[in-house]
């Protein structure tokens, strides 16, 4: 093995790292030792054809987190029915959004901007950083990333799930297979998981201020403003998930910081799946409700993602706003997710320096 050294810091700090010395003949290249973040979103497929549509629902649906069902009463329900037919519905909403210049959809193409800009500012903060992204569903899996970050000598990582809120189907399942990837490895890096922000001050601001700057670039100004959030089946906040909780938190504390009234702004769940029931109001439904009540101009944001994707940009902005219009309603206006947006890459900045405190 290589010879270790304790470099000494000003007090209160201390830093292992490998000597400069030769390495006995014959021994393998020990890589420089290396911090690691992982920025981990929901996932993505590869293309919208059939096969590869297939491919990705078919390992999303089948996550014990997202659907737990037993797996007896699911699987043959999942693989020989509704993956006959879910493909093709689903390749077409992916195609109207699709990334056709690089060939991928665009929350890959942001998701790996997000990962490209951290990556730039760290690398004037702090040189000794890798910063990645992977995807709990798809490409570049989780496993495979973690893989290439330890052998690159990424010996601590921090995992940052890009979900403000958490929800065991998006938080834990992210963590989930990033622990199931490093039950696997001989030489485990250490490990640290981002948790909730869900009402970060940074955070709150940053939506409120994206609210204020998308509302100044139109000439008109909304009766309601729809905080939709991913929905999740209720029984899931009756045993315990306080997803339902922290996004009702997020909508007040924007709200609050806009300074508007508590009817002015909406909290809803869209994306519902099945026949059981599932956090309410729903989206679609009160978009159809809305302009019987007289409200005709809504702006809608989804604070549940950072990244625009599927369920952002055909569903909101593409079914959304043709059944408010279809319904009665007047005018329509999304506001896109933080993204790559330069605060929003500065805010997560902030949030990897403070999971990494003591490694740095």
């Amino acid at each position: 093995m290589s010879e270790v050294e304790t470099i000494e810091r000003p007090p209160g700090e201390h830093v292992r790292a490998q000597a400069t010395g030769p390495l006995p003949a014959g021994h393998p290249a020990v890589p420089q030792r290396r911090i690691g973040i992982l920025l981990i979103n929901l996932g993505t497929p590869d293309g919208y054809d059939y096969w590869s549509m297939r491919r990705y629902l078919s390992e999303f649906l089948s996550d014990k987190r997202v659907i737990d069902y037993p797996a007896w009463l699911w699987q043959p329900l999942l693989q020989l029915v509704i993956l006959t037919k879910r493909p093709f519905s689903s390749g077409k909403a992916y195609q109207s959004i699709w990334n056709t210049e690089k060939d991928e959809s665009p929350l890959r193409t942001v998701t790996r901007s997000q990962a490209e800009k951290l990556a730039a500012r760290f690398e004037q903060s702090h040189p000794g950083i890798t910063v990645d992204w992977a995807m709990r569903y798809g490409n570049p899996s989780i496993p495979a990333v973690l893989e290439r970050m330890a052998a690159a000598g990424c010996d601590r990582i921090a995992l940052m799930a890009l979900y403000p809120q958490y929800a065991a189907p998006t938080t834990a399942t992210a963590y989930d297979k990033a622990f199931e990837a490093l039950m696997t490895m001989r030489r485990q890096p250490a490990i640290r998981t981002l948790g909730p922000y869900h009402d970060d001050p940074r955070y709150i601001d940053l939506l409120a201020q994206s609210v204020e700057r998308h509302l100044a670039t139109i000439d008109w100004q909304p009766e309601r403003l729809l905080m939709s959030y991913h929905g999740v089946p209720k029984r899931f906040l009756t045993s315990g998930d306080p997803y339902h909780c922290m996004c009702h938190k997020t909508t007040r504390l924007v709200r609050e910081r806009l300074g508007w009234d508590e009817e002015r702004v909406m909290t809803c769940f869209q994306s519902r799946f099945g026949a059981e029931e599932w956090l309410q109001p729903y989206f679609d439904k009160t978009l159809e409700h809305l302009p019987k009540e007289g409200v005709k101009r809504v702006a809608v944001i989804s604070p549940a993602f950072v990244t625009d994707c599927v369920e952002t940009l055909e569903e909101i902005d593409q079914e959304g706003r043709h059944d408010f219009l279809a319904a009665g309603g007047e005018a329509f206006t999304y506001i896109p997710c933080l993204n790559d947006d330069d605060t929003h890459i500065a805010f997560l900045q902030q949030l990897a320096e403070e999971e990494i405190q003591g490694w740095v």
